[in-house]
């Protein structure tokens, strides 16, 4: 029988032993780093990091009781446009309990508490969201990874994911912003003028590279201080364009990794006079596309052993391993959106483009949708699916991995033979624009299943929405609704927001 006097994160049994040892380990860093203030973090659906700025006493308190904050986060799409009528009964989702933009209750996860090196005295913690009944929030993707997660360690497996992403670093041209930077809800004012950080098209160049070296010598020390478990960072194709790459984690760890990464990496560039940007295609002359690769493997929870692994020469994955790959491409077109959830992110879908555009696999192809490494003998045995953009929300990506990897294996569903020439093989091809691929979600059983009626319907409005704005951009142009080039509704939307 609980205490009537037990705290909101007791009563509904939000932390297990290892969280609450971890709070007691935040309170002696609060007051041997003389902290002053922590950001409680939690992402939208758009993989955005929103946040509060607690003063110490109020996060002591919200380390027992948790703290309130507005659902109206949940109901914006990418330009803060209001998708739901939310001051109506059933806040325009036809959920009682979503009506008049109710509060949540945020819960800190203490074990991604990190004292942020580039804002003294400031301390960042990661949040689940719940109803104030305790009830889990409909819309928290971190919550929804968590139950596909679960779904896993039903069967005695986890998921270990290494990330491969890229970005574009610049160096701000102006010192101030002016009236045309500011938008309104539902319209973005121009992002701020930038300059290329070196001149690109030169792979792997050492001496562009070192054009950048300072702000990569800062962002490598700031994220070994996170604990972000950086591999490389690499100079890419386009002018500026960086790729880094983070040894593998839990699947949980690696999105939360993702969320930390992104912020880190935007605000320390800033601070220096830099500018970082996770959009796909920028609209700058001679700007490529950039990718985000989900490498991924099942691994057994207790022992930690691959479970792609084959174990018969002339192999590249176990049963398991192939039918997880069977579920990936065969759910890739209603997954596309988790993975590539923008309008400017369908850009990279070209033949002979370093992405695919259809749903194809090989060994060791950088052609194709989903490469395949390792074989036998090799622990490092892995699926590398090459359809993410980088402002993916990390939550849904892994997750639809997940969902579909298992709808493989449960399906026992046939593996088609390798694509060698993947830009003309006879396969599914992925959705050529966002509306398409809202299209594929919306119609597809699987998802409705493991994610919930609730959420894809949910997450269908709030992704057509801004689709809708972006073709009402167009009326008046002689633009095709997804020409070659990036429009400027796109760099408005995306440069800034990602």
């Amino acid at each position: 029988m609980r205490m009537s006097g037990a705290t909101f994160i007791e009563r509904h049994a939000r932390w297990d032993d290892a969280q609450r040892r971890h709070a007691e380990e935040i309170k002696l860093l609060l007051e041997r780093d003389k902290l002053r203030f922590v950001r409680l973090v939690w992402s939208d659906s758009h993989g955005y990091a929103r946040a509060k700025l607690l003063a110490v006493p109020a996060f002591l308190t919200a380390l027992t009781n948790g703290y309130n904050i507005n659902a109206a986060t949940t109901t914006l799409d990418s330009a803060g446009a209001r998708t739901f009528a939310s001051f109506t009964r059933g806040g325009g989702m036809g959920l009682d309990e979503m009506t008049g933009s109710p509060n949540l209750t945020i819960v800190p996860d203490p074990a991604t508490f990190h004292v942020l090196p580039w804002a003294p005295g400031v301390g960042w913690v990661l949040c689940d969201e719940y109803f104030d009944s305790g009830v889990p929030f409909h819309f928290s993707t971190r919550q929804l990874l968590r139950r596909q997660i679960a779904r896993l360690a039903e069967r005695g497996h986890g998921l270990k994911v290494g990330l491969e992403i890229e970005w574009y670093l610049l160096r701000v041209a102006a010192d101030h912003l002016t009236a045309e930077n500011i938008g309104m809800p539902g319209t973005r004012g121009k992002p701020i003028a930038t300059w290329p950080a070196e001149p690109g098209y030169h792979y792997h160049s050492e001496s562009n590279m070192d054009l950048m070296q300072p702000v990569l010598s800062a962002l490598g020390e700031a994220y070994d201080a996170i604990r972000l478990p950086l591999r490389s960072i690499e100079n890419e194709w386009g002018p500026g364009q960086v790729e880094c790459t983070f040894a593998p984690a839990s699947a949980l760890q690696a999105a939360d990794s993702v969320l930390l990464f992104r912020t880190a990496t935007r605000q320390i560039c800033r601070r220096m006079g830099y500018f970082a940007t996770f959009m796909c295609r920028p609209k700058l002359a001679g700007y490529y596309s950039s990718g985000w690769h989900l490498h991924q493997s099942v691994v057994d929870a207790k022992t930690g052993q691959n479970l792609f692994m084959p174990e018969r020469d002339g192999e590249h994955l176990s049963p398991l391993g192939r039918g997880y790959l069977a579920g990936l491409l065969r759910h890739a077109v209603p997954a596309t959106v988790f993975a590539t959830p923008t309008v400017n992110g369908y850009r990279r879908f070209r033949p002979n483009s370093l992405a695919p555009d259809r749903a194809t696999w090989a060994y060791d192809h950088r052609g194709v949708m989903v490469r395949v490494l390792g074989g036998v003998n090799d622990p490092a045995t892995r699926l590398e699916n090459r359809i993410g953009e980088p402002a993916a929300n990390p939550y849904l990506y892994i997750a639809s991995q997940i969902a579909a990897g298992l709808a493989g294996i449960d399906g026992k569903l046939p593996l088609p033979p390798p694509d060698d020439a993947p830009y003309s093989a006879d396969r599914t091809m992925l959705p050529a624009s966002l509306t398409q691929a809202l299209d594929g979600l919306e119609a597809e059983p699987l998802f409705r299943r493991d994610f919930g009626d609730v959420f894809i319907d949910y997450y269908v409005q709030l992704k057509r929405t801004e689709a809708s704005r972006y073709l009402c951009s167009l009326k008046g142009s002689d633009a095709p609704a997804q020409g070659d080039e990036p429009s400027e509704w796109e760099q408005n939307e995306y440069f800034d927001f990602f």
